[in-house]
């Protein structure tokens, strides 16, 4: 079977199935398992899927947002092995951006640095934060109403009067060569000016974050420190060139 046969077969497996291994696709075209990963390498490299662990996937639509109370009940256990880890980086006296996002409200329970202060664009995270006590400055601007998070002209041009020893990022899409991606152009413009105004930038996302791709570009690869709680070989190997993953133990 030619290659361009080969991509056009796999592309109908994956749209059938949404989902299918490499074992799979093995047995179904009679090839290599080295020339099947050669195929979904080139295929994602097209956007016409996605890799996971072991297999591939159809792609998400590129402006599809899940609300914050789907975000908060989806890989709760690894978002909190995430979330718990990137608290460990702030130290005593830092400066930091806390994204709007779940993974980011979990990291609060787990920050026992003193002297913090803390700039974030959440509603939600201020609870828990002046329940630890930190100082806490909340951007103005427009409430987004799927995910609570303040977007807007007047946020960006707050966020920019400040520095920050750490940025800490969540995004919707990580890909080798479209970097971090996010739906919202408002958002994705918030989140870029927070990760130019910090000094160590983190992108804190679940495994499933990988080879996806959304409606808009935050920022390269190179532009931040990927925390996670899984990434397979050949993730590692594909990104190593461009940033650094590093992969939280269970």
């Amino acid at each position: 079977m030619i290659t361009a046969e080969r991509h056009r077969t796999i592309l109908q497996l994956i749209e059938q199935r949404k989902i299918i291994r490499i074992q799979e696709l093995v047995d179904e075209l009679n090839s290599s398992e080295s020339t099947i990963r050669r195929d979904l390498s080139q295929l994602e490299q097209k956007n016409k899927l996605k890799r996971v662990h072991g297999g591939a996937s159809i792609l998400h639509q590129k402006k599809e947002e899940p609300s914050i109370l789907e975000k908060s009940t989806k890989y709760l256990s690894e978002k909190v092995r995430i979330a718990k880890y990137a608290a460990s980086l702030i130290k005593d006296n830092d400066c930091i951006f806390l994204d709007a996002g779940t993974t980011t409200n979990n990291m609060i329970p787990y920050i026992n640095a003193k002297n913090i202060t803390v700039v974030t664009n959440s509603p939600s995270h201020l609870k828990p934060l002046l329940e630890k006590e930190f100082h806490t400055y909340v951007l103005g601007g427009f409430v987004k109403p799927r995910t609570e998070a303040l977007i807007g002209q007047m946020a960006v041009d707050t966020l920019r009067k400040f520095r920050f020893d750490k940025s800490f990022i969540g995004v919707n899409g990580i890909h080798l060569n479209y970097g971090y991606t996010t739906p919202d152009p408002e958002e994705a413009t918030l989140k870029s000016v927070a990760m130019k105004m910090g000094q160590n930038v983190y992108v804190l996302a679940d495994h499933t974050k990988f080879h996806e791709v959304t409606f808009t570009q935050i920022a390269e690869l190179e532009d931040a420190v990927i925390i996670t709680n899984e990434a397979d070989e050949d993730t590692i190997n594909d990104f190593k060139e461009k940033t650094s993953i590093e992969v939280i133990d269970k």
